[in-house]
């Protein structure tokens, strides 16, 4: 549910007549059909963002009228048959829409010069953390006219971007040039470090949401004094099935570890990998299922090969989430080793950790970001140090050294995120947000 409540102070910008004969702004309210919102992403589906998927459909379930926008074009591989059967609007940009993205730029240009200059320079000319992102705040900002354009014509009462970074900005600039107000999510990645106008992004929103605690402060520090208290917290849904009854190891076999994730900077797997090795010095018999792939997939290969663990780490590559419940069941315990990078990049509370507890699978976890708010050290799993291969190595030797206690941590686990990531219960929240926001009401 909402962590703060908000007083609606919105300064509204004035947008000329679209040629296509839309009505600017929509700021007053919806019709009797309900608010109409538009989602923007970068692409959707994406099989690393189920849990935007499942947001997305369980709101539409509730009723709500949800368009996507992309800025990019299809990105499929990996996804589910649910995903790849989504029957929602999805409206994809991609470089096909180049010359519809730069015919409505230079429309604009054309009719309100200063106005398109001013968001120029404050949407354009900002330090960003790096190139990639550098490249896709100016697509984003450039897709964002015309983005406008498709809202208007769509009839689109609230523009909301599922995360911090170039999709807000296509929400921001669609915003200031068609009076729709926009919102967006901040969640990990996409807030640390943050990009060089999260601030004008920060205090022009109606509101921001996030989904862990540990992001509402930082959130705040980059709004004025009077939109502090438009952040609200609203934690993802889980997107697998409950659990089975407790799960049994076979005396004598080795010990089953599973990671899941992407191969990138902040998921820890090279100090996972580390621990994994001085389990293996000491004669600890486990072994390790490591799954997903990325960029890191070729350094992760060699760091394996160097350490001598090619008989005791398995990478079978990426799995659909309709594959992970299935995946889960043949392994024992779940680590999430994750880090923060040096620039700050970092995860927020990586889905797998509720995925694997709400299958009653005992997790290991470092202390990063949002990650205790669920794992509550010797509570509902082992909570260690980040970059802390040792920790990590003897946080596994404990959970199956006393697999009864590691169960019963597993079981208050399970029951702590069906409470915190109840499907029903925060989507009738986001929805509600959304209904008060897109309509006016005063109070988000």
């Amino acid at each position: 549910m909402p962590l703060r409540q908000r007083r609606r102070n919105r300064e509204t910008v004035t947008a000329p007549m679209p040629e296509n004969g839309g009505t600017p702004g929509h700021m007053g309210g919806c019709g009797s059909d309900g608010p109409r919102i538009a989602y923007v992403l970068l692409w959707f589906p994406l099989s690393s963002e189920t849990f935007i998927f499942r947001e997305i459909a369980n709101l539409r379930k509730r009723g709500l009228d949800i368009s996507v926008y992309t800025m990019y074009g299809k990105s499929l591989k990996g996804c589910s048959a649910t995903m790849l059967a989504y029957g929602g609007p999805v409206c994809r940009m991609g470089i096909a829409a180049l010359p519809d993205i730069m015919g409505a730029f230079f429309r604009e240009l054309g009719k309100r010069p200063k106005f398109v200059w001013r968001l120029m320079r404050k949407g354009l000319f900002r330090r960003m953390r790096n190139l990639e992102s550098l490249c896709e705040n100016i697509w984003c900002f450039l897709a964002g006219f015309l983005l406008a354009r498709k809202c208007v014509a769509a009839g689109i009462n609230l523009i909301h971007s599922s995360w911090a970074n170039g999709p807000a900005t296509a929400a921001w600039i669609a915003s200031c040039l068609s009076g729709i107000p926009f919102a967006f999510t901040g969640r990990a990645g996409d807030i640390y470090p943050e990009d060089g106008i999260l601030a004008e992004k920060a205090a022009e929103a109606l509101f921001i949401r996030t989904n862990n605690s540990a992001n509402v402060d930082w959130l705040a520090s980059f709004c004025p004094d009077h939109k502090k208290d438009s952040i609200f917290l609203i934690y993802n849904s889980l997107t697998l099935s409950v659990s089975p009854p407790d799960r049994e190891r076979q005396p004598g076999c080795p010990f089953r570890i599973l990671a899941v994730g992407r191969f990138a900077r902040t998921k820890g797997f090279p100090e996972l990998f580390t621990a994994m090795a001085r389990l293996k010095r000491e004669g600890f018999p486990a072994r390790l299922t490591l799954v997903g792939d990325g960029s890191w997939r070729r350094k992760l290969l060699a760091l394996r090969r160097r350490l001598g663990l090619e008989d005791c780490i398995d990478m079978p590559g990426f799995a659909p989430n309709d594959r992970l419940a299935a995946i889960m069941r043949e392994h024992d315990v779940m680590v999430v080793p994750s880090v923060v990078h040096g620039n700050g990049d970092r995860d927020g509370i990586p889905n797998v950790i509720m995925e694997a507890l709400s299958r009653g699978m005992p997790v290991v976890a470092t202390d990063v970001c949002g990650i205790a708010e669920v794992i509550r050290d010797g509570e509902t799993g082992l909570l260690v140090c980040q970059r802390d291969p040792r920790a990590l190595a003897e946080a596994i030797r404990r959970m199956f050294a006393d697999w009864p206690q590691a169960l019963c941590m597993a079981r208050r686990g399970r029951k702590l995120v069906n409470e915190m990531f109840d499907p029903d219960r925060n989507t009738t929240a986001l929805r509600d947000l959304y209904l008060k926001s897109a309509c006016g009401d005063g109070n988000a």
